[in-house]
């Protein structure tokens, strides 16, 4: 009889296996604990989402779909991914799912490789309006690949559909993406449809960023409107980070074979445990309710942030989502990002349109609120981040204010605990 081994590496705790990762994530705990997240593609995933994420899942093998592998032992994930699609296309009203993506890039990969041939026509939002990079970005893939009719905010900082239409009209896209990175507005889902047919594209939204408010019903569904759909499956959604396609079942079918074997190997089917947990999460009736606080939370930055002297694009927000123009400030994005880390407030420096800075410095920053949500904020909360934002970048160089910040923001994170454990 074999003699069992004298050690078991998986029966060790990280801190013993390696004490340097243990102690680096005991680190990044302690900065979300202290920080205020504002950036809007962040959130805090559950305790049961990042359980799962841990699980023996891990471990499996599983290239293909369920009922249909080319590897043994897959009878329980096939349960576990059957179920993820299930709890998904429920949760939005969707016809059919595949939600293998590694991410929303690689889920706008695979619906742009099954419907586009390199040159075609792709029509997106442009960069420098809120659009996202896969969205035809010229250092990307999709602005390298295709060619890429843009459009964009007209003078209101609003999306002009009759230029939409005319740019439409005129070159004939095979593809339009609705869906945006940094656009706060609601986007008119059944016009850019209508636009589509016109033209004979499919209309394709990249929801991201909104998808956690969709499936709460505090933003438009885009669901009914298009052929395909795709999301990351963090941000607002509150899950682990992957991405998904949603759509009409003749769409997805294509999509299927486009995504395995035509991209991606075997699937994270841990990760696509930690969906299907996320799905179940938001589903509930607690979730709606977060959402629309994540709302209210949004709109009350917003008009505090006014109220203090910032300019909003578009003069506000339907969203989780904010764009802020410094440039009353005197101050440029590059330099109020760091002055606000060094007070425990993340956020990220956004172009805004018409920008006169480069991306690299830019004139704005980007806010959410999904994350503080998640932590329990409110209104009254969003009003004294709002203060100490101004605080901050009216004096961004005296370190004695930056300080004195700090000490406050990690005052009110510590009355919100994430509890971690």
């Amino acid at each position: 009889m074999a003699t069992a081994p004298q050690t078991h590496p998986h029966r060790h705790p990280l801190a013993e296996v390696d004490p340097t990762i243990a102690s680096l994530i005991a680190q990044e705990e302690r900065r979300q604990e202290d920080n205020l997240e504002l950036i809007a593609s962040e959130n805090i995933a559950s305790l049961a989402v990042r359980q799962t994420m841990a699980s023996v899942f891990t471990d499996k093998y599983a290239e293909g779909y369920p009922g249909k592998r080319y590897y043994g032992g897959c009878e329980i994930v096939d349960q576990v991914e059957s179920l993820c699609i299930e709890r998904v296309c429920q949760l939005y009203g969707a016809e059919a799912a595949n939600v293998q993506p590694h991410s929303g890039a690689s889920a706008n990969m695979a619906v742009y490789f099954t419907f586009l041939q390199p040159g075609d026509t792709l029509m997106a939002m442009n960069l420098a309006h809120g659009g996202h990079l896969t969205h035809g970005s010229p250092v990307n893939f999709s602005g390298q690949l295709y060619n890429v009719a843009a459009y964009g905010v007209d003078e209101t900082e609003f999306i002009n559909y009759d230029e939409m239409h005319r740019i439409a009209v005129e070159t004939k896209p095979k593809i339009i993406v609705s869906g945006a990175t940094a656009y706060s507005r609601t986007f008119d889902f059944p016009r850019i449809r209508q636009i589509a047919d016109e033209v004979g594209a499919i209309h394709m939204c990249d929801m991201s960023h909104y998808s956690g408010l969709i499936a709460a019903g505090e933003y438009s569904s885009p669901i009914p409107h298009c052929q395909v759909v795709t999301s990351t499956t963090h941000k607002s959604i509150r899950g682990p980070r992957g991405g998904m396609i949603l759509g009409e079942a003749e769409y997805i079918k294509k999509i299927n074979k486009t995504v395995f074997p035509g991209l991606q190997g075997g699937p994270l089917e841990h990760v696509i445990a930690g969906k299907a947990v996320a799905f179940l999460e938001a589903s509930k009736p607690e979730f709606k309710t977060y959402a629309a606080q994540v709302k209210k939370n949004a709109a009350t930055l917003s008009e505090s942030l006014i109220h203090e002297g910032f300019r909003i694009v578009s003069g506000g927000t339907d969203s989780h989502m904010m764009l802020v123009d410094l440039q009353p400030f005197g101050v440029n994005g590059k330099i109020a990002q760091q002055a606000l880390e060094d007070a425990n407030i993340t956020t990220n420096k956004n172009s805004i349109p018409n920008d006169p800075e480069s991306p690299f410095v830019t004139s704005g920053i980007r806010l959410g609120t999904p994350a503080v949500t998640t932590r329990g904020m409110n209104e009254a909360e969003m009003k004294q981040i709002a203060a100490w934002i101004a605080t901050v970048l009216r004096n961004h160089s005296d370190e004695g204010t930056i300080s004195k910040v700090k000490a406050e923001v990690t005052g009110l994170c510590r009355s919100f605990p994430i509890h971690f454990v």
